[in-house]
């Protein structure tokens, strides 16, 4: 009998563990299952806003017994990396963003040849005086990777810039105008910009407005920076930038002009078409001509349009 009640005993003791058990499992399951959803009464935005854009484009053809006649094989790539990171906590505004691009061509009668060449980072603080006004600091970099030159029409080629040679180091205090999420402008009336040639053969040679033999010099300036951006539908975007410098110490009325413009079409989830036109004026760089000689300064322009592979993170 005995036996009995200790049998009987052990197996409540068993069914209550059990059903504890699988109480506890129950409870791990619900809570794993749980969604986390933000109180209504919570008011606060993200300080950072970080993300970015990688483009990839590839074109690439190839010909033989051709009637038509044309190169032999062609392969272009062109590389895009754009990032951002935006801080903005009440009156405390700071912006961040750098790009950078790559691109060559290669030809069976020309050999590889650059497409596109960039270092662009940017860099502006701003603190809100009244509304859409705000006391500003900004920094920016310009430069690119690698060697660059001036082809002539005996298939020579001239060294004209590498990585540093030129480099532009810009700091500048002013205002910012920002009447809406899409435009900005910046206005310094003293800036200081550096020129730097790190190259010894360019810098020998006075490029890009160096006194020869010197690697750099600061220049003291003016400086405007207005900025655009918007969704001009559901697939496609523009992105524009305008930098105009005039420096105090020489030709004053000589305005710097730095303007880049991006238009973005998405086609599919990650393929885009992509077209950028980028002009730039300076009166301290000199063209080459076709016979090697030094022309004066003029207009440069770059246009590149592309289909490709376009991710956004």
């Amino acid at each position: 009998m005995k036996i009995i009640y200790c049998l009987s005993f052990l197996s409540l003791l068993g069914s209550q563990a059990l059903y504890s058990q699988d109480q506890t499992v129950k409870q791990l399951q619900a809570d794993a299952n749980k969604t986390i959803t933000k109180d209504a009464t919570d008011t606060s935005q993200k300080v950072w806003k970080t993300g970015g854009l990688f483009n990839l484009n590839l074109n690439q053809g190839a010909l033989k017994n051709w009637a038509a006649g044309g190169d032999k094989s062609t392969l272009s790539i062109a590389s895009l990396l754009a990032l951002h990171a935006y801080y903005k906590k009440r009156k405390h505004q700071w912006d961040n963003t750098l790009e950078m691009a790559y691109g060559f061509i290669n030809t069976t009668s020309l050999g590889s040849r650059k497409s596109d060449d960039r270092i662009d980072l940017l860099s502006k603080y701003g603190y809100e005086l009244h509304k859409q006004w705000y006391v500003s600091a900004l920094f920016n970099l310009r430069s690119q990777f690698s060697k660059g030159y001036s082809y002539l029409s005996d298939n020579s080629k001239i060294l004209t810039s590498d990585f540093f040679a030129p480099a532009y180091i810009l700091v500048s205090p002013g205002i910012t105008y920002e009447p809406c999420k899409n435009f900005s402008v910046f206005v310094s009336p003293v800036t200081a910009r550096w020129v730097i040639v790190k190259d010894d053969s360019l810098s020998s040679a006075g490029a890009y407005g160096v006194d020869p033999g010197k690697k750099s010099k600061i220049e003291i300036g003016a400086f405007a920076s207005a900025t655009y951006k918007t969704d001009l539908s559901k697939n496609a975007s523009f992105q524009g930038r305008l930098d105009l410098f005039s420096n105090y110490k020489h030709d004053p009325l000589n305005v710097d002009i730095y303007w880049t413009n991006m238009l973005l079409v998405k086609v599919t989830k990650i393929i885009t078409m992509n077209l950028n036109l980028d002009m730039i004026y300076d009166s301290d760089i000199k063209t080459v001509k076709s016979d090697g000689s030094t022309g004066g300064p003029s207009l440069q322009l770059k246009e590149l349009m592309g289909i490709g592979f376009a991710v956004k993170f």
